[in-house]
Protein backbone atom coordinates (compact mmCIF):
# COMPACT_ATOMS: atom_id res chain seq x y z
CA UNK A 1 0.00 0.00 0.00
CA UNK A 2 1.58 3.41 -1.07
CA UNK A 3 0.79 6.05 1.98
CA UNK A 4 -0.37 9.24 0.23
CA UNK A 5 -0.31 12.62 1.67
CA UNK A 6 -3.68 14.93 0.93
CA UNK A 7 -2.62 18.36 0.64
CA UNK A 8 -2.59 20.83 3.05
CA UNK A 9 -4.94 24.25 3.00
CA UNK A 10 -3.74 27.44 2.91
CA UNK A 11 -4.86 29.78 5.52
CA UNK A 12 -6.59 31.53 3.29
CA UNK A 13 -8.95 28.24 2.16
CA UNK A 14 -9.49 27.23 6.04
CA UNK A 15 -11.05 30.23 6.39
CA UNK A 16 -13.40 30.35 3.44
CA UNK A 17 -14.54 26.95 4.34
CA UNK A 18 -15.08 27.67 7.88
CA UNK A 19 -17.10 30.90 7.08
CA UNK A 20 -19.15 28.78 3.88
CA UNK A 21 -20.33 25.91 6.49
CA UNK A 22 -22.74 26.05 9.26
CA UNK A 23 -22.32 22.98 11.25
CA UNK A 24 -19.47 20.90 12.88
CA UNK A 25 -18.69 18.38 14.92
CA UNK A 26 -17.27 18.09 18.49
CA UNK A 27 -15.38 16.22 20.36
CA UNK A 28 -15.38 15.81 23.63
CA UNK A 29 -13.52 13.83 26.34
CA UNK A 30 -15.44 11.27 27.39
CA UNK A 31 -15.63 8.45 30.55
CA UNK A 32 -14.68 5.59 28.48
CA UNK A 33 -14.60 7.00 25.17
CA UNK A 34 -14.86 10.07 23.60
CA UNK A 35 -18.00 11.76 22.63
CA UNK A 36 -19.17 13.45 19.54
CA UNK A 37 -22.39 15.41 18.39
CA UNK A 38 -23.35 18.35 15.63
CA UNK A 39 -23.00 21.67 16.46
CA UNK A 40 -24.31 25.18 14.68
CA UNK A 41 -21.51 27.53 14.44
CA UNK A 42 -20.58 30.86 14.03
CA UNK A 43 -17.59 32.19 12.90
CA UNK A 44 -17.15 36.07 14.13
CA UNK A 45 -14.06 38.20 14.35
CA UNK A 46 -12.05 34.90 14.24
CA UNK A 47 -13.46 33.12 16.45
CA UNK A 48 -15.84 29.99 16.62
CA UNK A 49 -18.93 30.32 18.71
CA UNK A 50 -21.30 27.51 19.40
CA UNK A 51 -24.51 27.29 21.13
CA UNK A 52 -25.78 24.45 23.37
CA UNK A 53 -28.80 23.79 25.51
CA UNK A 54 -27.88 24.30 29.72
CA UNK A 55 -28.46 20.14 30.11
CA UNK A 56 -26.57 16.94 28.57
CA UNK A 57 -24.06 14.78 28.48
CA UNK A 58 -21.80 17.23 26.80
CA UNK A 59 -22.35 19.65 29.56
CA UNK A 60 -21.32 17.69 31.98
CA UNK A 61 -18.31 16.24 30.07
CA UNK A 62 -17.17 20.14 29.40
CA UNK A 63 -17.71 20.81 33.06
CA UNK A 64 -14.56 17.72 33.30
CA UNK A 65 -12.55 19.07 31.15
CA UNK A 66 -12.91 21.99 28.09
CA UNK A 67 -10.55 20.22 25.88
CA UNK A 68 -12.22 19.21 22.51
CA UNK A 69 -11.64 18.52 19.42
CA UNK A 70 -13.79 20.58 16.21
CA UNK A 71 -14.27 18.91 12.90
CA UNK A 72 -15.85 21.22 9.79
CA UNK A 73 -16.26 19.65 6.62
CA UNK A 74 -17.01 19.69 2.89
CA UNK A 75 -17.25 17.66 -0.27
CA UNK A 76 -19.33 17.05 -3.09
CA UNK A 77 -21.87 13.97 -3.14
CA UNK A 78 -19.56 11.78 -5.24
CA UNK A 79 -16.02 12.87 -3.02
CA UNK A 80 -14.23 13.86 -6.50
CA UNK A 81 -13.54 17.36 -4.28
CA UNK A 82 -13.77 17.14 -0.03
CA UNK A 83 -11.88 19.54 2.16
CA UNK A 84 -11.59 19.83 5.99
CA UNK A 85 -10.58 21.31 8.92
CA UNK A 86 -9.86 20.04 12.84
CA UNK A 87 -9.03 22.52 15.50
CA UNK A 88 -8.06 21.73 18.92
CA UNK A 89 -8.78 24.16 21.97
CA UNK A 90 -10.68 24.82 24.75
CA UNK A 91 -14.19 25.94 25.17
CA UNK A 92 -15.14 28.55 27.09
CA UNK A 93 -18.93 29.67 27.69
CA UNK A 94 -19.33 33.34 26.91
CA UNK A 95 -20.28 35.43 29.81
CA UNK A 96 -20.07 38.75 28.42
CA UNK A 97 -23.69 40.04 27.77
CA UNK A 98 -23.30 41.66 24.85
CA UNK A 99 -20.78 39.40 23.44
CA UNK A 100 -23.38 36.71 23.79
CA UNK A 101 -26.68 38.23 22.22
CA UNK A 102 -24.23 39.56 19.13
CA UNK A 103 -23.09 35.83 18.91
CA UNK A 104 -26.83 34.56 19.37
CA UNK A 105 -28.07 37.49 17.09
CA UNK A 106 -26.29 35.96 14.32
CA UNK A 107 -27.36 32.53 14.75
CA UNK A 108 -30.76 33.53 14.37
CA UNK A 109 -30.06 35.24 11.01
CA UNK A 110 -28.30 32.39 9.37
CA UNK A 111 -30.48 30.02 10.73
CA UNK A 112 -33.34 31.80 9.63
CA UNK A 113 -31.79 31.82 6.04
CA UNK A 114 -30.12 27.89 5.80
CA UNK A 115 -31.83 25.80 8.37
CA UNK A 116 -35.11 24.59 8.85
CA UNK A 117 -37.63 25.30 11.75
CA UNK A 118 -37.14 21.22 12.57
CA UNK A 119 -33.54 22.34 14.04
CA UNK A 120 -35.15 24.72 16.56
CA UNK A 121 -37.31 21.94 18.38
CA UNK A 122 -34.10 19.35 19.21
CA UNK A 123 -32.79 23.08 21.29
CA UNK A 124 -36.28 23.06 23.15
CA UNK A 125 -38.31 25.79 21.13
CA UNK A 126 -41.81 25.48 19.32
CA UNK A 127 -41.70 24.98 15.40
CA UNK A 128 -44.25 27.44 14.94
CA UNK A 129 -42.69 30.31 16.79
CA UNK A 130 -39.58 30.17 14.10
CA UNK A 131 -36.22 31.79 14.93
CA UNK A 132 -37.81 34.92 16.70
CA UNK A 133 -37.77 32.67 19.75
CA UNK A 134 -34.05 32.07 19.28
CA UNK A 135 -32.94 35.14 21.13
CA UNK A 136 -30.87 36.39 24.37
CA UNK A 137 -33.41 35.82 26.65
CA UNK A 138 -33.60 32.00 26.50
CA UNK A 139 -31.21 29.78 28.65
CA UNK A 140 -28.88 29.26 25.41
CA UNK A 141 -25.76 28.78 26.42
CA UNK A 142 -22.82 30.47 24.13
CA UNK A 143 -19.15 28.72 24.01
CA UNK A 144 -16.48 30.05 22.17
CA UNK A 145 -13.29 27.70 20.75
CA UNK A 146 -10.07 28.93 22.64
CA UNK A 147 -6.70 28.26 22.86
CA UNK A 148 -6.17 26.29 19.98
CA UNK A 149 -3.23 24.07 19.88
CA UNK A 150 -3.79 22.43 16.59
CA UNK A 151 -5.10 23.62 13.19
CA UNK A 152 -5.25 21.41 9.97
CA UNK A 153 -6.73 21.79 6.80
CA UNK A 154 -6.65 18.72 4.69
CA UNK A 155 -8.25 18.60 0.82
CA UNK A 156 -8.37 16.35 -2.16
CA UNK A 157 -5.76 16.26 -4.37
Amino acid sequence: MTIVRLPKMEKSEIEKLIREQMLCRIAFKGDKYPYMAPFQYVFMNGSLYFHFTDYGKKMRLLEKDRRVCVEIESYLKDLSKYSFVVLRGTLKVVTDPQERAKVIKRMAEEGKQKLSRNFLVAHGFKKEEGWSSFNPEKPLVIVKLEEIAEEIGLKSP
